[in-house]
């Protein structure tokens, strides 16, 4: 399967190291101000758009067509807080399991639902803040594309030139 386009932000970012022409594609516009987020981004997803739209922005990886993806990040990284927090609080009742099995009604113990909730959302969350430079394999990927010239002063300086 071949590798994914790159946007062209994400090129700059990496540098060219061949040094062969990049050819721009059309861009979307790019907001003057950091965008609000949608209106049913909120509570830690708003938080989280807050802290990640900014950046995001400053570094030209967030355009008009871009908000509702960042969206689905924030609200992603919302619902795995809250699915977290609510196993937190069954853990500290449960010194045994910490909460990741739960009695059915019959007796039987199964998997807490919000273990596979917050591992859902943990995955998706990953998944779309990949796309967004949002993962440390996702920014290695940007700063392993960096180039820096040879040092100078070989013995073969000049032959060419």
């Amino acid at each position: 399967m071949p590798n994914p386009p790159v946007p062209f932000p994400l090129k700059v970012l990496r540098g060219n190291p061949g040094k062969r022409p990049m050819k721009r594609e059309p861009q979307p516009e790019l907001h003057a101000d950091v965008p609000e987020p949608p209106s049913f981004i909120a509570g830690y997803a708003a938080d989280e758009w807050w802290r990640t739209a900014p950046e995001l922005h400053r570094l030209g990886l967030l355009t008009r067509i871009d908000v509702p993806s960042l969206a689905a990040y924030c609200h992603a990284y919302g619902q795995w807080r809250l699915a977290a927090e609510a196993l937190e609080r069954m853990a500290a009742t449960d010194p045994v399991m910490n909460g990741q099995l739960i009695k059915t009604k019959y007796g039987d113990a199964a998997m807490n639902p919000l273990v596979s909730i917050a591992r859902k959302h943990a995955a998706d969350m990953v998944r779309y803040g990949s796309e967004f430079g949002l993962t440390a394999l996702a920014r290695s990927r940007l700063a392993a594309g960096g180039y820096a010239p040879p040092p100078s002063g070989g013995k073969f300086d000049g032959l060419l030139g």
